[in-house]
């Protein structure tokens, strides 16, 4: 996490990993990696999903930092939301996960007892 400081790199890496957890979500970041920045719709009809199943995608991506939108209007004045993907890179290597777990600050669920 070298390209930003996060207060709480433990809850911070936690969000990128549940972010990218999800077939979908994968499918956005390789679109708009490969792809460039695109607008919603045209993510939609790419991914084969509805637009608003994709927005809620898009918004745990972008809560996660993944990604980041930009609202513009096109030549006819329909607002298009354009979203692009963000340079990242999360080293995961047992050091890394072991210093991250210090400053978690959520607590652990506890255990279910069978």
């Amino acid at each position: 996490m070298k390209e930003e400081a996060h207060a709480n790199e433990g809850d911070h890496l936690l969000a990128v990993l549940a972010a990218l957890a999800n077939p979908h979500r994968l499918r956005v970041i390789a679109l708009l990696a490969t792809g460039g920045r695109n607008y919603v719709s045209q993510l939609a009809r790419d991914i084969g999903i509805s637009r608003p199943l994709l927005h809620l995608h898009l918004q745990k991506l972008e809560e996660a930092g993944l990604v980041v939108s930009q609202l513009e209007l096109s030549s006819d004045g329909k607002a298009l939301n354009y979203y692009e993907v963000r340079n990242f890179a999360f080293p995961l290597t047992p050091a890394a996960i072991a210093e991250a777990a210090r400053s978690l600050t959520t607590k652990p669920e506890p255990e279910r007892s069978l």
